[in-house]
């Protein structure tokens, strides 16, 4: 009885975050106008912490916010978990499409083709209209030389490239801070993809984690990976101490300035915005921090 009752609780505040929102977005130029800035660029949500909604749930509240799509989790602990892909995926996308929504690119553990699991994930996607995807993460042991471990790592990466190339899928590796991440800095992870075409193998630019990596030198960074950036990760970040902390968009070190670049690039691959400062504080906080963080984001677009 008390699971039903924490499950009302939940869908009834849910259809008032519904209502609300749309009362909020539906009247006059400012709706035309965000309706007009989300046609321009493919803003989709990553999902990670909407992941107790079911999917017909899933897809009204993204709808509401105003998200083109999504960035799906088919991952270990994801809303869709790789060995369930040909069951449970289908009826994800099923609902998306009924709202007119879209799994723009999905989050993966992705890294070898050849493993069986791997293979069915991006298959079952593909014949499913999804034509890209977040791959996994290589990286260092830092108890080595870093050079001889790149030169390890590239056949992988062109293992992968061509069998994107020949689904006709584009694999995204997204940089992410901490020395043992490949990829952290920047300059290995173009180094790996400079004979490698993006539509093949392409970077998921995360302005949060360069600027934690390079400080005012994100702009050089963001210039030499420029031509292999296929996708767009938005957050912020503020240090505490020695560690960088999550926190609302705007609020943060991540420069505004970033976005004038993006529109002057006219970049038109999937941006994909994150809300990582509540972690488990529940799915209607996440909704409404999605909700302002997404103002904030269209702002800087505009």
């Amino acid at each position: 009885m008390q699971r039903e009752h924490s499950e009302l609780g939940r869908r009834q505040f849910i259809s008032r975050s519904l209502l609300a929102g749309f009362a909020a977005v539906s009247a006059g130029p400012l709706a035309n106008a965000a309706d007009a800035l989300m046609k321009d660029y493919r803003i989709c949500v990553f999902e990670k912490y909407l992941q107790d909604l079911s999917y017909d749930e899933l897809a009204d509240v993204v709808a509401e916010l105003g998200f083109v799509g999504i960035e799906a989790t088919v991952r270990n602990k994801g809303h869709v978990l790789p060995e369930r892909v040909e069951d449970d995926l289908p009826k994800l996308v099923e609902a998306l499409k009924k709202r007119n929504l879209e799994v723009t690119t999905m989050a993966s553990d992705v890294l070898n083709p050849s493993e069986p699991l791997s293979e069915k994930v991006l298959r079952t996607a593909k014949s499913l209209g999804i034509n890209s995807y977040r791959m996994g993460f290589y990286q260092y042991d830092l108890n080595k030389r870093i050079l001889p471990q790149l030169d390890e790592i590239r056949p992988q990466v062109q293992e992968l490239a061509a069998f994107n190339r020949d689904l006709g899928m584009t694999a995204f590796y997204q940089n992410h801070s901490d020395a043992k991440y490949v990829g952290a800095t920047l300059w290995d992870m173009f180094g790996l993809l400079q004979d490698i075409p993006k539509d093949q193998v392409g970077l998921a630019f995360d302005i949060r984690h360069a600027t934690v990596e390079a400080g005012l030198s994100w702009p050089v960074l963001y210039d030499v990976v420029k031509p292999h950036i296929g996708a767009l990760f938005v957050k912020d970040f503020q240090w505490d101490g020695r560690k960088a902390k999550h926190v609302p968009l705007g609020t943060g070190r991540v420069d505004p300035k970033f976005f004038e670049m993006v529109k002057a690039d006219g970049f038109n691959g999937p941006i994909s915005l994150h809300v990582e400062y509540l972690d488990k504080e529940g799915t209607q906080a996440n909704i409404e921090a999605l909700r302002r963080d997404l103002q904030v984001l269209r702002n800087w677009l505009s």
